[in-house]
């Protein structure tokens, strides 16, 4: 496959309605900010288009998982009568975790999949509860969505389209879960700060969740 052209001038990109065009912009915008990948797991959903998830090693032994495919449309209001083509929210997912865990592959390809088949419209600040483990013997069973633009750079698609924002999942145990839904994704993050907590650790316990 040839290497997409550089997307950082949104004049050079296609019109935001041809989806591989506007993934092939994704995956080079990854690139120029990860590198190249080692691995990439592709899956497909019923009633979904192919959602890929690439993996980045990095030099301070990180790696990224990154979905690939779910900004190929915007995600739209499920209370919408019409579903807009263009116009609307588009996003990818990113999770680091020390080590490497490739177990993530399945869950981050189910919730980039869950704007087509479900309609959900995913947002910073939201919960993203899988009800199981993240993986085999995992401590968590939910994301917190957090802000963009602090791993990697909006990526601006010409108008009417929204850019791409690539959306940080902070994993989350279900006593942080359950902490969140009552006081807030602000809070929980506070906390986490104020711990000195390791969000990349694959293996951490629980914050502390008392007054302390």
């Amino acid at each position: 496959m040839p290497h997409p052209a550089d997307p950082s001038d949104p004049s050079d990109l296609p019109a935001p309605s041809v989806p591989d065009e506007v993934l092939a912009a994704v995956e080079a915008r990854l690139i120029s900010t990860f590198g190249e990948p080692d691995g990439r797991a592709a899956i497909t959903f019923l009633g979904a288009e192919r959602i890929e998830v690439l993996r980045f090693p990095q030099p301070d032994g990180l790696f990224r998982y990154v979905t690939l495919g779910m900004s190929a449309a915007p995600m739209t209001d499920p209370t919408a009568l019409v579903a807009d083509p263009i116009a609307g929210p588009r996003a990818e997912l990113v999770v680091t975790v020390r080590g490497g865990q490739d177990g993530l592959l399945r869950p981050l390809a189910t919730l980039a999949s869950a704007p087509q088949v479900e309609g959900l419209v995913v947002a910073p600040g939201a919960s993203l509860d899988l009800g199981d483990p993240l993986w085999a013997g995992a401590p968590f069973t939910a994301f917190l969505v957090a802000e963009p633009g602090g791993l990697v750079a909006d990526l601006e698609l010409p108008e009417p389209a929204e850019a791409i924002r690539f959306l940080p999942l902070l994993p989350m145990t279900p006593n942080e879960a359950a902490h969140k839904r009552v006081h807030g994704a602000a809070e929980l993050q506070e906390r986490w700060l104020r711990h000195g907590t390791d969000l990349r650790d694959q293996r951490r316990v629980s914050v502390p969740l008392g007054d302390s």
